[in-house]
């Protein structure tokens, strides 16, 4: 079995146009990670779907019973996959991630979702701190435009920004077309 484990974090409904909190870009994410779990599951590679739910039954994010919370349908676990649920933005937080990746010899993880600012910046950080081989599929993740202040900054900015910090300190930040050849 492979020692690599594609973390898919929060692509869930909520996240699209007809969602609670659409994000820029979710669909062409939602659709290159698709591809690259597709290859993932070739390799033999362990699939871990990590869904967001709320604490708060009247979250505007991800409550609880909602269709938010359902998974984007390009990207929905397959028999398989392992589905774990979060509260918190770091996906190993109070959940049983860590334990299933060691359980598999995990040694490298590849993350790919959504809020590339918020999730998938934890949830990497905290791969990389764990001792994982981390990589993160950039055009496989989304955020939306950010106020600050009086500021508001531009998606591409704010993904750019955290993607270059990844990159700068925890691990490989790469594209769809580059993790598949």
């Amino acid at each position: 079995m492979s020692k690599r484990a594609i973390i898919i974090v929060d692509l869930q409904k909520d996240y699209l146009a007809t969602g609670s909190f659409a994000l820029t870009g979710i669909d062409a994410a939602a659709a290159n990670a698709a591809r690259v779990v597709e290859a993932a599951r070739r390799k033999g590679d362990r699939i871990v779907h990590v869904h967001h739910i709320s604490k708060e039954a009247d979250s505007p994010l991800f409550a609880p019973n909602t269709d938010g919370i359902q998974p984007i349908p390009v990207i929905a676990p397959q028999a398989g996959d392992t589905v774990i649920v979060k509260a918190y933005p770091n996906s190993f937080r109070e959940t049983a991630l860590q334990e299933t990746l060691q359980a598999e010899g995990v040694s490298d993880v590849v993350v790919v979702g959504a809020m590339s600012d918020v999730c998938i910046d934890a949830t990497a950080r905290a791969a990389a701190d764990l001792g994982y081989g981390l990589t993160v599929v950039h055009d496989a993740c989304a955020t939306r435009d950010k106020a600050f202040g009086d500021s508001v900054v531009p998606a591409a900015q704010v993904h750019a920004t955290i993607m270059s910090a990844l990159e700068f300190g925890y691990g490989t930040v790469t594209t769809t077309a580059e993790f598949l050849s």
